[in-house]
């Protein structure tokens, strides 16, 4: 089972934008937010270099997170995270709260398995085209998966799958998902058609071409007619 993720945080009773600057700049931790579930907003202040290496984790962002404040444990999700645009600083974040049993929209990141020994590929030489990478499902807040795998183990060359085909956790969904609305996410398409280059034979050192032969010998014979025409020019002078 994966770890989770722990953040350790301070309550902050001040804000404003002012506040949230010297938070930033003075004490080098970043303002943050926890609400939801039905209870009180709660203010607090996170260090930047723990919540910069929890960013750098990809489950930061699909899974259930434990934030710990002065005597107090809070479950939440990431709801928003603000960033620098020019520095890539950290500046803010949200999070809301979630019992096991609140239904969440996330992103999932897709994880293709078994590609070496897809039979389209190994078979027939075909190549595996992956149309989507990721999904947002709807799910319980206890159950969010880490992926969603996809076996291609048999999939043959021309195959695919599409949204409506694959397996979700129980009690998942896709939002919005019909038949107008559904899309390819894998396919084993035929390899590109590579054209050849022409092949240049090079010539053997003191082999000499057909054509440098039979310039040679029409530069010959036009030599032995212009002498003979003017031996005849010649001969009428006299």
């Amino acid at each position: 089972m994966t770890e989770q993720i722990i953040l350790n945080a301070d309550l902050r009773e001040r804000t404003g934008t002012n506040k949230a600057r010297e938070i930033r700049n003075v004490d080098g931790m970043v303002p943050a937010i926890v609400y939801g579930d039905e209870k009180e907003t709660l203010n607090i202040k996170l260090k930047l270099n723990e919540l910069t290496k929890a960013s750098q984790n990809e489950l930061f962002y699909t899974q259930v997170l434990l934030i710990k404040t002065e005597g107090n444990e809070e479950k939440v999700v990431l709801k928003e995270l603000q960033t620098d645009p020019a520095k890539g600083k950290l500046l803010h974040a949200d999070f809301q709260r979630v019992s096991r049993k609140t239904k969440l929209k996330v992103v999932i990141p897709v994880n293709f398995i078994n590609e070496e020994d897809c039979a389209g590929v190994k078979v027939d030489g075909g190549v595996v085209a992956k149309a989507i990478r990721e999904i947002e499902i709807m799910c319980l807040a206890g159950n969010i998966p880490e992926s969603i795998d996809i076996d291609i183990e048999n999939l043959n060359l021309g195959d695919s799958i599409r949204l409506t085909e694959i397996s979700l956790p129980e009690g998942s969904e896709i939002p919005g998902l019909t038949e107008e609305t559904d899309q390819m996410v894998v396919s084993i398409n035929a390899p590109k058609a590579v054209e050849e280059e022409p092949v240049i034979e090079e010539l053997e050192e003191g082999e000499e071409s057909d054509a440098g032969d039979a310039s040679e010998d029409t530069g010959g014979d036009e030599s032995t007619t212009a002498e003979e025409n003017t031996e005849e020019d010649s001969s009428k002078q006299s």
